[in-house]
């Protein structure tokens, strides 16, 4: 019921009618054929549900409005969302819970607010800032994690902060239950889309499957520097060749800061005169230094509501989950297919296993470097390499905050002392701890 005079799409709802839960209530007491082996029908499950359950939805986009107006629809009342954006006016055609007057607004804040004061009950308590900003005791405290990210490399990063969570019990050597949290992850990409359930160290990581990821597309350097003929080339001009050359905030590039944008499309267009080349723009700029790919609100709609769908099921028990990857297209027709994937037995995050660089003393730090940026099994963006030592420190090898470490690239791992079997630590933006590498040399 709405309040008198108010437009249906603002107003708050006065209250639900007592059948408000009672296709939930079919659901959770009652069996099916369909249910996990451990489901017990109770009117319990529904109160769990409401009341004590904890969500984590990552991403406020076009797939986190979604997944918040599912969830608390659902009876999911105690959701929190981290988003880092604020909301831009090209936002507006297929992320509903924002409006003209929000632009310039945190997206978490906003969506936020809006389910709050449009369904009763609902709690959801935002978050703007970064993934990378909380630490492990912010994602415990969640029994499940849900996202819908734009970003492969922040999906390597909380996939990574959820494995670590899940501890073996040093005794048993056993997986230790109460401390798996679940994450669905969902991906929309144009007409296409994908869900995954991911289970730390049970199914497949992110980093098992990384190759399924489509690869950044990326344009030949000569072309960008001596003759480019696209609006991207300049873009990618300026980022790549001036921002190394320049370096105007003394920082890495934020894809998410507008100081670092602007200046980016300033030396784009006055790249693209030099050429003549028309096209460059604030909007374009953007997607090309964050690899923005346009979405679509259908397929975000879709591909939300099975990720909200599995994290019912995996939160009630009342129907087994996704094993554990599903496909989407709308491109001919509809069409969609799920397939279980495969734990890759050294995967560097989930396996347990220390990872292997197999380099002999001859070769430079540069190569180990650009071996752990290529290698399909690592995929790193800028890694820094440290020497474990016996007494527990470490020794920087080449970390981009010591400046003089950037000389060590051009030595060989045997002037840099090291030797076979000894321990590196790697960190990187894709994950939340450093990795532990051995160097093994050939014998």
């Amino acid at each position: 019921m709405e309040t008198e005079g108010c437009p249906p799409d603002i107003c708050t709802p006065v209250g639900p009618p007592p059948e408000r839960w009672n296709h939930i209530r079919k659901l959770l007491e009652r069996s099916s054929p369909f249910c996990h082996p451990d489901f017990t029908p109770s009117t319990d499950n529904l109160t769990f549900l409401q009341k004590a359950c904890r969500v984590l939805v990552v991403g406020a986009g076009g797939l986190g409005c979604e997944l918040l107006k599912n969830l608390v629809l659902l009876g999911f009342s105690n959701v929190h969302v981290i988003d880092m954006d604020i909301i831009d006016i090209s936002n507006l055609n297929r992320q509903f819970l924002f409006r003209k007057e929000d632009v310039g607004k945190p997206k978490a804040e906003v969506a936020a607010a809006f389910i709050n004061g449009r369904i009763q009950g609902a709690k959801v308590v935002p978050h703007y800032c970064k993934i990378q900003d909380k630490f492990e005791d912010f994602y415990k405290s969640f029994h499940i994690i849900v996202c819908g990210l734009d970003s492969i490399e922040a999906r390597r990063w909380l996939n990574a902060m959820i494995v670590a969570l899940a501890e073996i019990d040093t005794d048993t050597k056993k997986l230790k239950e109460d401390t798996i949290i679940p994450m669905i992850d969902g991906g929309t990409e144009g007409f296409k889309g994908s869900a995954r359930v991911i289970i730390p160290r049970i199914t497949p990581c992110i980093e098992c499957t990384i190759d399924l990821y489509p690869p950044a597309v990326t344009y030949p350097l000569c072309t960008i520097a001596t003759t480019p003929r696209l609006p991207e080339h300049c873009i990618e001009y300026a980022r790549i060749i001036l921002w190394t050359k320049e370096n105007p905030f003394q920082v890495q590039i934020d894809g998410d800061d507008p100081a670092h944008i602007s200046w980016i499309y300033e030396k784009a267009s006055e790249r693209a005169n030099q050429f003549g080349i028309t096209g460059v723009n604030y909007r374009l700029t953007q997607g090309v230094v964050k690899n923005i790919i346009p979405a679509v609100a259908s397929t975000n709609a879709v591909v939300a509501a099975v990720c909200s769908t599995e994290v019912f099921k995996i939160v009630t028990s009342c129907c087994l989950p996704l094993q554990n990857y599903m496909v989407f297209s709308d491109i001919d027709g509809i069409y969609s297919y799920s397939f279980e994937g495969e734990r890759k037995e050294n995967c560097s995050v989930c396996s347990g296993t220390t990872s292997i660089l197999p380099f002999d003393g001859q070769s430079t730090l540069q190569e180990v470097v650009d071996f752990l940026i290529e290698s399909p099994d690592f995929q790193m963006k800028a890694p820094d390499i440290y020497k474990s030592l016996p007494d527990g420190k470490t020794k920087a090898l080449y970390a981009k905050i010591f400046a003089h470490t950037s000389e060590n690239l051009r030595c060989t791992l045997l002037e840099l002392e090291l030797k076979s079997e000894d321990m590196l630590l790697v960190a990187d933006s894709t994950r939340p701890a450093a990795l532990t590498a051995q160097i093994l040399f050939p014998k």
